[in-house]
Order: C-alpha cells, then sequence, then structure tokens
C-alpha cells in the first residue's frame, strides 16, 4: 500500500507558536510506519504529531507544516539522499532517523548527511519521545560505541584536515564505488547495482581503504567527501 503525504485536521490544528509542542512530521514509504509513530507519538505530552508523508515528498509538507523534527525512516535504501535534502533544505528542522542498526558505517554515514540523532532498532516504544527531547536540546542519545565512533571520526578528519585528498589516485571504477559507500549501499548492494560480482566490490573497496590509509569504510567517506564531485564517475558500466 502507498504511503500518503498528509496532515490530518487534528494534526493541523497544532499551535504553531507554542514554545512547549516539538513538532513533529513522520516520514516513510511505510503508511504502516506513519500511523504506528503517530499513533504512539501522539499520546506523549509535548509532543505533536504534525503530518506524515513518503520521503519523495517530504520537502514539500515540511514547507507545509514547518516541524522542529522530522522522524525519518532510514531503513529503506535510497531514503538517505531525500534525509540530506531535507537537513539541506530545512535548517529549522532538526532531522531524526528510525531504523538504525548502529554499526559504526551507518553511525559516522548519518553523521555526515547532516542528521541531529537517531532512534535504533531495538529502542522501546516509550524511549523514541526521550529521543526526540534529547535532540531539541541538542544531545545525542547514542550507545559507549556509537560516541566512541563518532569521537575516532572527530580525531581522523583533524588528522587528515591538511591531507591533499584530490591527489590520491583512484580508479574510475573505485569513484563510482566511492560514491555508492558514502550512500550506504552494502558490497552486495554495489555489485547488484553495477552488475559485477560482490568479491569484485569487495577488492575495489579494500583498495580504495588502502590507498587512502584508512581501515573502515566510514573513514574512507569521510576522507572522500574531500574529492571535488566532477572527479566522481557516473554510475554507467565501466570496465573493470
Amino acid at each position: 500500500m502507498a504511503a500518503s503525504d498528509r496532515t490530518s485536521p487534528n494534526q493541523a490544528a497544532s499551535p504553531q507558536g507554542d514554545p512547549g509542542l516539538v513538532r513533529v512530521l513522520v516520514v516513510s514509504s511505510v503508511r504502516l510506519f506513519q500511523e504506528a509513530f503517530a499513533a504512539l507519538l501522539g499520546r506523549q505530552c509535548g509532543i505533536a504529531v504534525v503530518g506524515a508523508a513518503s520521503p519523495p515528498q517530504a520537502s514539500q509538507v515540511a514547507d507545509q507544516v514547518r516541524p522542529d523534527i522530522v522522524l525519518f525512516d532510514a531503513s529503506r535504501q535510497g531514503n538517505l539522499d531525500y534525509a540530506k535534502q531535507l537537513a539541506d533544505q530545512h535548517s529549522g528542522a532538526k532531522v531524526v532517523a528510525f531504523g538504525v542498526a548502529e554499526p559504526d558505517a551507518d553511525v559516522v554515514t548519518l553523521a555526515a548527511a547532516g542528521i541531529s540523532g537517531y532512534v535504533r532498532n531495538d529502542t522501546a516504544a516509550d524511549d523514541v519521545a526521550a529521543v526526540l527531547i534529547s535532540t531539541m536540546r541538542g544531545e545525542l542519545l547514542c550507545s559507549p560505541r556509537a560516541a566512541a565512533t563518532l569521537c575516532h571520526q572527530v580525531a581522523l578528519l583533524s588528522r587528515t584536515a591538511r591531507a591533499d585528498t584530490s591527489a590520491v589516485s583512484l580508479s574510475k571504477r573505485e569513484l563510482q564505488i566511492a560514491g555508492l559507500i558514502d550512500r550506504g549501499l552494502s558490497n552486495k548492494e554495489i555489485a547488484r547495482r553495477l552488475g559485477i560480482q560482490a568479491a569484485t566490490v569487495k577488492n575495489h573497496v579494500h583498495n580504495i581503504l588502502d590507498k587512502l590509509k584508512v581501515h573502515r569504510r566510514g573513514e574512507a567517506v569521510a576522507c572522500l567527501r574531500k574529492v571535488p564531485q566532477e572527479r566522481i564517475a557516473d554510475t554507467g558500466t565501466l570496465n573493470d
């Protein structure tokens, strides 16, 4: 069933200027998720769900309802691009992702995309509101491991701030795969996208990490963000 892009009469009536209310827009391509979060958060004091939208329509709906927080479904492939767009175009709203497994690479990718917080897959229903309230205070509720990952990433960026990443010699295929890594795709997903073997993708990723002198995909993503976009190859078929 297709997701709806809507604001209910009760949601639309939520006071725009009430400083005591956190206004939330729920974004997912799954209508069940939209309605479940609306029902869950609607019972929480101090939170008003002002609308729901599918990812392609999220920016347009956000213009209409002006949320404080966009609760975004990060579990679906390709949604991260829409989340980046929201974070870039709606600086007054904080984007909080849900459906996050919290591996190191995901945490770094979400932070690089401008996500202000996230709801882990194992978060209890009653704790979702706490994540949103903490995000509004400028705080990040995360595991100690995630905090360590982000601190490590900041240290890495500090060490490489003066490095000329653009001088790293990556092949067209490596740049192509790097762009797909930046979009959050796994090796198997990249292989399907490019029509090559997963083992071939794994070899390219190993070469990318070796050339950039890093050990993790998240670290490679951070380094490659320094590379001018015109150097990133198209996603068309290339010879390996």
